[in-house]
């Protein structure tokens, strides 16, 4: 394992959590093992591992362009991430502020939207809890 690799399972355990993790890792096949290695590597590896900026401004930027984007699914799991990256729930609605305005109302709505529910489900979950 390349030392981007390792530094990016380090990180990606650190924010999304063991659970997810270890969920994704046991649903892997011979199909997308160089997928999961490539996001691995590159995403948590080379960029989530950097320390030019916090997590919790790493988290707040990656809320907003998968907001922007319409990554919705991929959205939920980073505001479920931010127990761990320690953006609040005024930080998501700071950075979905700047995606009405730079990406359009109606991504910010929807994306408020997944964001109400996916703050109230984790509510109603223990903190070290994770779906």
């Amino acid at each position: 394992m390349s030392d981007f690799a390792t530094k990016g399972m380090a990180i990606r355990r650190s924010v999304l959590g063991d659970a997810h993790v270890n969920r994704a890792e046991a649903a892997k096949t011979d199909f997308d093992t160089p997928f999961q290695a490539l996001i691995t590597d590159a995403a948590w590896g080379h960029v989530w591992a950097r320390d030019t900026i916090s997590l919790r401004e790493r988290s707040m930027l990656t809320i907003a362009l998968l907001a922007g984007l319409g990554n919705d699914h991929e959205l939920a799991m980073h505001i479920r991430a931010t127990r761990n990256t320690g953006a609040t729930e005024s930080d998501v609605m700071e950075a979905l502020m700047h995606v009405a305005i730079y990406a359009g109302v109606p991504r910010a709505n929807h994306a408020i939207k997944i964001a109400k529910e996916t703050f109230a489900e984790m509510a109603t979950t223990s903190a070290g809890e994770e779906k």
